[in-house]
């Protein structure tokens, strides 16, 4: 079984977030893709196979299986377009089931995912603070305009909008402590935001209860974050783009497009660009 090596949502020839991608005919059993995902060395593999019109998929990171990955998912949907032909694919995870676009035209592979429902809620001031200790952040860093909650789009994650760019480029926290502090909360990543315009953001996205330092793009998060946005009536119009990974060398972009109905899905689209291995 040989593993496709795609980096999803790319900037062009140039960035994007690596995945792993394994279609088989069957899953080999869990304690085998575990070791397949470390032994591929990024922060997730996707593992498919086809059953009953649908393709079942196990997303695992280089320490546990997650319910769901959003750049291992545009990864996937390169990778069934590159193999199955241009289409919408219906996926069945673990606790959902979602659908992905994949199309490869003139050489160029792109896919867009649509997300399970979102949801948030507020922090606890303990949560909170701790988030706030882990990253070295005050209250007044924060953009009163975003406050900060628990979101999810089929994993969940905090969100911290930040007041600076300059402030979000100087991230910095100790991998272990941030390890524990997500597997407490369980938490798939924090995002870490800085609102250029209502429609732009700049996001880091800590992965420390993968064992990643950062991702340079994450696709379940920011559907997370659209549809905290939206759900919340702070989304002007109907779509945000996010810059991601450019500060640690890796500029990915990730658009989030979606409808007006609170807790619908969030459509999270990107171009995808096929690794050598």
């Amino acid at each position: 079984m040989d593993t496709l090596h795609i980096a999803a949502f790319s900037d062009g020839d140039n960035g994007g977030n690596p995945a792993g991608v394994l279609i088989s005919n069957q899953h080999p059993p869990a304690s085998d893709m575990q070791q397949i995902a470390n032994d591929v060395g990024f922060s997730e593999t996707a593992f498919s196979y086809a059953s009953d019109g649908k393709w079942r998929v196990r997303y695992f990171s280089l320490e546990s299986e997650v319910p769901f990955c959003g750049h291992a998912t545009i990864a996937l949907g390169a990778a069934l377009a590159m193999e199955h032909g241009n289409g919408v694919y219906e996926l069945e995870l673990n606790d959902a089931n979602i659908t992905v676009e994949g199309r490869v035209e003139d050489g160029v592979m792109t896919a867009a995912l649509q997300s399970p429902p979102t949801h948030h809620k507020p922090l606890s001031e303990s949560v909170l603070a701790a988030a706030l200790d882990l990253f070295g952040l005050t209250q007044e860093e924060l953009d009163t305009r975003i406050p900060p909650v628990i979101a999810g789009a089929g994993a969940t994650h905090i969100v911290l909008a930040l007041t600076s760019r300059e402030r979000l480029a100087a991230m910095s926290y100790d991998l272990g402590k941030g390890r524990a502090f997500m597997n407490a909360n369980s938490l798939v990543t924090i995002t870490l935001a800085f609102m250029e315009t209502p429609q732009v953001f700049h996001v880091r996205n800590p992965f420390a209860s993968g064992g990643v330092y950062e991702d340079p793009a994450t696709g379940a998060a920011a559907a997370a974050l659209a549809g905290y946005l939206r759900d919340t009536g702070r989304s002007s119009g109907n779509a945000i783009d996010i810059v991601q990974g450019e500060d640690m060398g890796q500029r990915s972009l990730l658009r989030a497009e979606f409808s007006d109905e609170p807790g619908s899905s969030i459509r999270v689209s990107g171009s995808a660009r096929l690794m050598t291995q």
